[in-house]
């Protein structure tokens, strides 16, 4: 007698679509690794996909051949691979928001005369995920898949500022976190945070590299959520950081354009930060 699965059409609907068990069970590493977020060992792995060390092990062999994962020389660590990292920027870079914001950033670069980019959240904070060259032969440049800093860019500052506290403390968990010590927001800190929200732009002097500054805008989708920034960087000497300024009025249009091509209505920049 033939065995029931044999039969796709046979209690569908409570079974649905036929896979392949293997890879469900293997596949449960790589969400373990995504949802740290950092390199675990063996044994911890293993036990954050609900296997033994010596089941989990055979399916790490397999993915680091794929290049979905890999191993660490040292510590012997497991972490996401260069694959899993280019689907990861792939799938940012499809993001609806995304792709509306692309020709913008073309239009910015060549009007401001500034490298334009575009950043959206992701697994470990602010991720570069377009970029729009400057059209003059001095120029910053920026590379795809470059996480911001919370703390020195303007990126890093606008989405600290207008995202949920728990959500900016968990990235700076991940990025930050060398001796223990829990993440938190300094007083000074927080005041930069409270007026990047008043004025709706982040801005950065000589932050994380000498004579580079940059500002950056929110673009909010329908619920009033923060979807991605508008990046413009470039040397020191000729960037106007004031808000009066062409950088600082050109970024805060556009962002305004494209949020509302998004559904938002509201009429000044609001935040989803506690």
């Amino acid at each position: 007698m033939s065995d029931d699965t044999d039969f796709p059409g046979k209690d569908s609907e409570t079974r649905g679509p036929r896979g392949i068990q293997s890879v469900e069970v293997g596949g449960q590493l790589l969400i373990a690794l995504a949802h740290q977020g950092r390199p675990l060992a063996l044994k911890d792995l293993a036990r954050e996909a609900g296997m033994t060390p010596a089941k989990a092990h055979p399916y790490l062999v397999s993915y680091i051949k794929l290049g979905l994962v890999e191993q660490e020389a040292g510590g012997g660590r497991y972490g996401l691979g260069p694959l899993a990292l280019q689907l990861g920027l792939i799938s940012l870079q499809q993001y609806e928001p995304v792709r509306l914001a692309t020709p913008r950033i073309e239009e910015l670069a060549l009007s401001l005369g500034h490298t334009v980019a575009i950043a959206v959240w992701g697994n470990r904070g602010p991720t570069i995920v377009r970029v729009a060259e400057a059209p003059s032969p001095v120029h910053v440049s920026m590379r795809h898949g470059t996480v911001m800093s919370l703390r020195g860019t303007a990126s890093g500052r606008l989405f600290a500022a207008f995202l949920p506290q728990a959500q900016v403390l968990e990235a700076l968990r991940l990025n930050e976190a060398a001796d223990g010590e829990p993440p938190s927001l300094s007083p000074a800190f927080e005041r930069i945070l409270a007026e990047t929200r008043s004025v709706g732009l982040a801005q950065s002097r000589d932050g994380v590299v000498a004579g580079v500054s940059a500002l950056a805008a929110p673009v909010f989708d329908d619920g009033g959520r923060m979807v991605l920034s508008l990046t413009a960087i470039g040397p020191s000497g000729n960037f106007e950081l004031q808000e009066t300024g062409l950088p600082a009025r050109e970024l805060k249009r556009v962002a305004r354009e494209l949020s509302r091509q998004l559904g938002w209505r509201d009429g000044g920049m609001t935040a989803q930060h506690p």
